[in-house]
């Protein structure tokens, strides 16, 4: 028995980190997807926030979040109590002390896998606030906020529900993020660019919009295949466990009903943006498969393929007339990333009561509006705060220029800007 405790015990450690791997490799997607969707004179900023920010979760993830999150004796279901410093691993002798009816009460792997496949989850959360703020804010002062965000307001929030929280206790339904991980983002970065104000020369007189086209779709195209890739483990992993049939089954599963999703998210964004457009609109298309996969995040189990597939198109709808609608109202997000994230998120989080007996709409709506308004509301008085500390936007001159030059002093193809030169 002690032998197929360890073996069970090596095999879902292993699940783990690599499923954790595979979401750490979702920081290169959003990397390149938001460095393609960007100018070129503002490229270098944007990887620097992404590799930055990505360092800043995981940092302080380790001193506070996770502890925060996961605190094992909360002060109540709202407040889990400030922790520091990532605990303990498991002890061997007290894995190989269980028995069988008691493995599965989701303690028995690495508690140090655990970490690691929860700090890319924080990290995610983060890029989605990097692509919505693009091209015009200073990088410090971003950097200032992700430590406020992936330190505390994500992983209170967080507690909420995967910690054992009220919004657990209350039946709310959120397997690998719709709403935990991706409506998050999608709220902090909403109270930003309220703040912010939109890129010069985004709108003009009368409701007018002026287009402006990211620096090399390739890139961007790359980056949303990786996220893809990526997803699999972010969902897939969710499960946890994978070392009995039962699981390995819900694993494979989850595999399935992902990859559906983003192909049914790209498939109707497609339809979409012909229709409305008379064009098939790359950009678009690369948001619906990031918003077929925000969408089927939630409940990535419980739905047959075909129902999966249909819960993606839906989002690829959703995101074209969100990006569409946030223009309308000035709110200018470069990348698309409120409405593949937010506004697919809240839908992911409905749509969970389509296939999973379990889910109530109003709870799961409940859970949506305590998840956006929370963030939204601390995340806009962060971002105030540090607006008049500091401040947040770099100048009309620099913003003119590139962000490139004055935050970072270089430039991402500098072989582009000075062939006149040479």
């Amino acid at each position: 028995m002690e032998d197929i405790f360890n073996l069970r015990y090596a095999l879902d450690t292993l699940f783990f980190l690599i499923m954790g791997a595979f979401v750490m490799w979702m920081a290169a997607g959003f990397a390149m997807l938001e460095a393609g969707l960007v100018r070129s004179k503002n490229t270098t900023e944007i990887l620097t926030k992404n590799i930055c920010l990505f360092a800043i979760s995981c940092i302080m993830y380790m001193l506070v979040g996770y502890n925060v999150m996961y605190p094992g004796d909360s002060v109540s279901s709202f407040w889990p109590g400030f922790s520091f410093l990532l605990g303990a691993d498991n002890q061997v002798e007290a894995v190989l002390s269980v028995t069988a009816d008691s493995w599965y009460d989701g303690a028995y792997y690495s508690s140090r896998a655990d970490f690691f496949f929860q700090v890319v989850f924080v990290a995610t959360a983060m890029s989605i606030v990097s692509g919505a703020i693009a091209e015009r804010m200073k990088l410090f002062p971003f950097l200032v906020f992700a430590i406020v965000m992936t330190g505390f307001i994500y992983p209170i929030q967080g507690f909420w529900k995967w910690g054992g929280g009220f919004l657990d206790a209350a039946g709310f339904l959120d397997f690998a993020g719709s709403g935990v991980v991706h409506l998050c983002g999608a709220a902090a970065a909403l109270a930003g660019v309220i703040l912010l104000g939109a890129r010069k020369g985004k709108y003009g007189k009368n409701g007018k919009i002026h287009p402006i086209p990211g620096a090399n779709l390739p890139m961007a195209t790359l980056g949303t295949f990786i996220l893809w890739m990526g997803w699999f483990g972010f969902n897939g992993g969710s499960e946890l466990v994978i070392s009995n049939a039962e699981v390995a089954n819900a694993v494979a599963a989850i595999f399935v009903n992902t990859n559906a999703a983003a192909a049914g998210g790209v498939i109707a964004a497609l339809i979409t943006a012909k229709l409305i457009f008379g064009k098939a609109d790359l950009t678009m298309i690369l948001n619906g498969a990031i918003g077929g996969l925000v969408g089927i995040t939630a409940e990535p189990l419980t739905p047959s393929p075909e129902l999966a597939t249909l819960i993606g198109a839906v989002s690829g709808v959703l995101v074209i007339f969100s990006i569409i609608t946030l223009d309308k109202l000035k709110l200018d997000d470069p990348v698309g990333a409120i409405s593949a994230h937010g506004v697919c998120g809240i839908w992911g989080l409905v749509a969970v009561v389509l296939s999973n007996p379990d889910a109530n709409l109003l709870t799961q709506l409940y859970g949506a509006g305590v998840i956006f308004g929370f963030t939204f509301v601390i995340s806009f008085v962060v971002w105030a705060v540090i607006k008049t500390a500091v401040g947040i936007r770099v100048s009309e001159e620099e913003e003119y220029a590139g962000v490139d030059i004055s935050e970072c002093g270089l430039e991402a193809y500098p072989e582009f800007t000075n062939a006149s030169k040479i």
